[in-house]
């Protein structure tokens, strides 16, 4: 269902709750704000396949814009905060954005957003919680808009953003669906609602940045059966424990570092809240330890699950408890597509052998907007409607697959991919620098984090002062996260007689 129908059915019911403030967004107040936001878009001129752009963090309003672009027909681009003002840039500009919304709390992000052509023209940058110059007030733009429902409603969909290996966001754009708001189902509440019981009683903790894919789908979904969304502006391991007994949230989503923190919490701590509402606790996004899943159903019982995806919903594998105490390390088996282990050469290989996974499915179910080569890249050369993100796994004699590697050497810190072509191409033009890798290192906490491997320019002698300045420097270009934490200088780095880097000779 969309969430309008529950507007009609339970007005006053929560839609959202904002952990931080104790907001409430009523189903009610959903249906009427997100209305109104349609009725402005529409009379900007955006029509059905048009893209409009959040650059926010975790407000109630994100879901506002979020549905006032599902009931358009229109595609939403939800960004990054933390990128810089170009990095943001280039993704409105890459989308073609002719609407953009953002929150006064990071102006910064979207400091030279009207540098877009598309939007100079009044009231197509939107901002809330302040001002940010430029840009029209948000509650402005509600009071002038009509509240009653548009006639034609076409269902729209996400469009978000994944890097690639040149480091360029490639955005990942999937066919809209066909019929009116009320009539077409969500594609992923159709997938995640029957396989986690979810529906108008789920009250879903979300405790990550909506501009994530997951977290942002799942609140739709759940908005979509008419549950609840408890909404954390930032994740903190006690106060979601806290929240959890508040709320008697039944269903979450988290990645491993999540986990990680919350267990290296005090005994005490651990024991004082209730958590027995959950029956399902989803994570994601990142490979999770054995012995932390483990510890987790030890604490919180048999709710863990699993599922295995990307942003651009090539397929999925999901793994439940006992399952995974079963088969510690896999990540299920598939029930979106069919699980394919090729080798480098197509073929596909037998149970055991590692190869790249590709999921099959009845057609291409995505493409790179603007990267015709990436979207065949994707592609199986023998089979069009076989699709990798580039993992590299393994399928045992049952099926389930088991992840060893991943695409292009990113690096998955606490649940955010990270990927090194960029931090290499920042630090690279410093003066000190002759050559550089960007590797993963494990980390107890956040599983990986980045190393950066300097090679010095002769007559450059390494210190600690150098290595805070490489870092600094790469934040020139860069935003935080995507930073290496440390450096290590090397005496070389292996490279090929062609200058391809082997990163995989690398000592750590």
């Amino acid at each position: 269902m969309y969430p309008g129908a529950f507007a009609d059915l339970t007005p006053g019911k929560p839609a959202a709750i904002d952990a931080s403030t104790g907001e409430i967004l009523t189903y009610a107040r959903l249906d009427e704000q997100s209305t109104r936001l349609a009725h402005h878009l529409a009379g900007l001129g955006l029509r059905r396949g048009d893209t409009i752009a959040v650059v926010a963090g975790n407000d109630l309003r994100v879901f506002v814009a979020y549905f006032a672009a599902i009931r358009s027909g229109l595609y939403v681009a939800a960004v990054n905060f933390h990128l810089t003002p170009g990095e943001v840039n280039y993704i409105l500009d890459d989308c073609a954005a002719k609407a953009v919304f953002a929150g006064a709390d990071v102006a910064e992000a979207v400091s030279r957003a009207r540098e877009i052509a598309a939007l100079a023209a009044p009231g197509h940058a939107i901002a809330w919680g302040g001002p940010i110059d430029g840009f029209a007030a948000y509650d402005d733009v509600l009071a002038a808009a009509p509240s009653t429902r548009l006639a034609d409603q076409p269902r729209g969909t996400d469009m978000l953003y994944s890097s690639g290996t040149t480091g360029r966001p490639k955005g990942i754009r999937i066919p809209l669906p066909e019929g009116q708001v009320d009539e077409v189902p969500d594609a992923y509440t159709a997938i995640f609602s029957p396989a986690y019981g979810m529906d108008e009683d789920t009250v879903y903790l979300s405790p990550a940045p909506l501009y994530h894919a997951a977290p942002l789908r799942f609140c739709g979904v759940t908005m979509s059966v008419g549950g609840t969304v408890i909404m954390m502006h930032r994740f903190d391991a006690e106060e979601a424990l806290a929240l959890i007994e508040k709320y008697r949230v039944t269903h979450s989503q988290w990645v491993p570092t999540m986990f990680v923190r919350m267990l290296k919490l005090p005994a005490r701590s651990r024991a004082h809240y209730d958590t027995s509402s959950l029956r399902v606790a989803v994570h994601a996004a990142a490979p999770c330890p054995a012995e932390v899943k483990r510890s987790m159903i030890d604490w919180w019982g048999p709710v863990i699950h699993e599922y295995y995806g990307s942003t651009e919903g090539a397929g999925a594998t999901f793994i439940g408890p006992q399952e995974a105490l079963e088969r510690p390390g896999s990540v299920g088996r598939a029930q979106v597509g069919i699980a394919r282990i090729c080798g480098d050469d197509g073929a596909e290989l037998p149970a055991g052998e590692v190869g790249t996974i590709y999921f099959e499915r009845d057609e291409m179910p995505f493409r790179y907007h603007n990267a015709p080569e990436k979207t065949s890249a994707a592609q199986h050369p023998d089979h069009a409607n076989w699709a990798t993100t580039g993992d590299v796994g393994y399928l045992d004699e049952d099926g389930y697959l088991y992840l060893t590697d991943r695409k292009d050497f990113v690096i998955i810190s606490g649940g955010v991919n990270v990927y090194p072509q960029e931090a290499e191409s920042a630090l690279i033009m410093h003066p000190a620098v002759a050559d550089v890798a960007v590797i993963g290192v494990p980390d107890d906490e956040l599983g990986e984090t980045a190393l950066a491997c300097v090679q010095l320019a002769p007559g450059t002698a390494p210190s600690d002062e150098l290595a805070q300045e490489l870092i600094a420097y790469g934040g020139r270009d860069l935003a935080r996260y995507k930073l290496p934490r440390a450096v290590r200088f090397v005496d070389s780095l292996p490279r090929t007689p062609t200058g391809k880097l082997v990163k995989r000779l690398i000592e750590v």
